[in-house]
Parts: structure tokens; sequence; C-alpha cells
């Protein structure tokens, strides 16, 4: 049996937003942390991280306070869903770009 000279393809397209993980502009809403409400901004040491652990994209960052990546976030809510204190809220993608204008 002889050898082929075979050939890798490769894609050639060239990403576009959503791609990479990335969200894009598809994401409906997006959490946002209350520092006075989230045990680790207000107690000033590493407590807590629900939303860290149970965030499936993994966009929490465990530091303190901590912050969400909103570029890989796609706004599932779970990091809401399980804060124990209730120091996530998810907010209306449409409001933030709203303040952002301001």
């Amino acid at each position: 049996m002889g050898t082929r000279g075979y050939r890798y393809k490769t894609s050639h397209s060239l990403p576009g937003p959503g791609d990479g993980g990335n969200t894009g502009s598809w994401r409906v809403q997006r959490p946002v942390i209350d520092p006075a409400r989230c045990t680790p901004a207000k107690r000033g040491v590493e407590a807590c991280f629900a939303c860290w652990l149970y965030c499936p994209d993994c966009v929490v960052s465990r530091t303190v306070p901590p912050e969400i990546d909103y570029e890989y976030c796609k706004g599932c809510g779970i990091c809401a869903e399980e804060c124990p204190t209730g120091a996530i809220a998810m907010v209306d993608e449409s409001l933030c770009h709203e303040h952002a204008k301001d």
C-alpha cells in the first residue's frame, strides 16, 4: 500500500459576532451585581462565590468584588438564581445600553 499526499483542510471563513464563545448582540438580559448585598463585596473577603461556582460559561471572576465578563456572558440567569443573598439582578440589555449612552 502506498502513501498518498493528503492535505489538511482549513476553514476560509472569518469569525463573526457570537463566534468563539463571544456573546455577540443576541443577549436579552444581563446580570448586574449589587455590591451592597454581595457577601464578598460587603465583607471584603473571599466568601460564597456561588455565582462563580454555578456559571456555565465561567464568566464570573473569583475576585473581591466579583466581576462579570459581559463579552462572554450569555445572560442565562443561573448566577442570579443561585445567589443566596439575591445580590444579582437580571436587567434588560436595552436598559443597560440606554444608560451607557448618557
